[in-house]
């Protein structure tokens, strides 16, 4: 079996007790995590490297990056989404585990939607479709994880009015994430629980927490070979009400092996 875990956690350093503890805890074989917040160079990688993970890093200071941890060697790979050359955020992470291509991604926010941010928002989602085309092309296995910044249906957010008019719900941007599943790709998250009402992502501000007042914009999407093999999928929701959270909580799904 291949446990692939992804988790935005808001700053690897301020989080690092947090992530050190669950992954003694889950275990993990792959972990993909996005804003870590930090250069390649500043990755607290002693410390993962002695939980017993090989890593991969695409960092940036003090905003973005993303990371990829596993117990398995990391092949081939892939850093920067292709598409656009003079794209410098550091956002997307790629490569080979276990002959499986796997993803880190932390997609654009894209507020506010009257700044330039929400046409790059936009753009950048066009290269993942691209890129996950290039891949089924290939015929290749992989698993496309991370902060995809999308609320893909009304039942993914706590407040469908309020949030009619934000870059995660526009439906632009719910078509370009729509685009990629409808190529025969798998949100690992709805193929096993298609009607539950669950959230990744809750504000620090206004008691958004306590409230229940979350957002579901993390996800796994999974090839066709991947998704044939997905046997579980979870939310660890319980790592929001730690002190000091990320505001964003673990989603992992289960492969068995080919």
């Amino acid at each position: 079996m291949l446990r692939v875990a992804t988790w935005n956690v808001n700053s690897v350093k301020a989080r690092l007790e947090h992530l050190c503890n669950w992954v003694k805890e889950t275990s993990p074989d792959v972990v993909l995590l996005q804003e870590i917040k930090c250069e390649d160079h500043k990755f607290p990688a002693m410390e993962v490297e002695d939980l017993g993970y090989n890593i991969l890093v695409h960092g940036q200071k003090a905003y973005n990056g993303v990371a990829i941890l596993s117990k398995r060697p990391i092949e081939d790979p892939l850093i920067g989404l292709p598409g656009d050359d003079s794209d410098e955020q550091a956002r997307y992470l790629e490569a080979t585990i276990s002959g499986v291509r796997i993803a880190s991604i932390y997609l654009p926010n894209g507020n506010p939607v009257d700044t330039d941010k929400y046409p790059y928002k936009l753009a950048w989602m066009a290269r993942l479709r691209d890129r996950a085309r290039e891949l089924l092309d290939l015929e290749e296995t992989f698993v496309l994880a991370g902060d995809y910044n999308i609320c893909p249906g009304d039942e993914d957010t706590y407040d469908p009015v309020g949030f009619a008019g934000d870059a995660l719900c526009l439906p632009e941007s719910r078509a370009l994430f729509r685009e990629i599943l409808y190529m025969g790709v798998t949100e690992a998250y709805r193929a096993i629980h298609p009607k539950e009402i669950a959230y990744t992502y809750w504000d620090f501000q206004r008691g958004a927490w306590q409230k229940d007042d979350g957002l579901r914009i993390d996800h796994l999407l999974l090839s066709p070979p991947a998704a044939d093999r997905l046997g579980n999928v979870g939310i660890d929701r319980t790592m929001r009400g730690k002190q000091r959270p990320s505001d964003h909580v673990p989603i992992w799904c289960e492969l068995s092996e080919d």
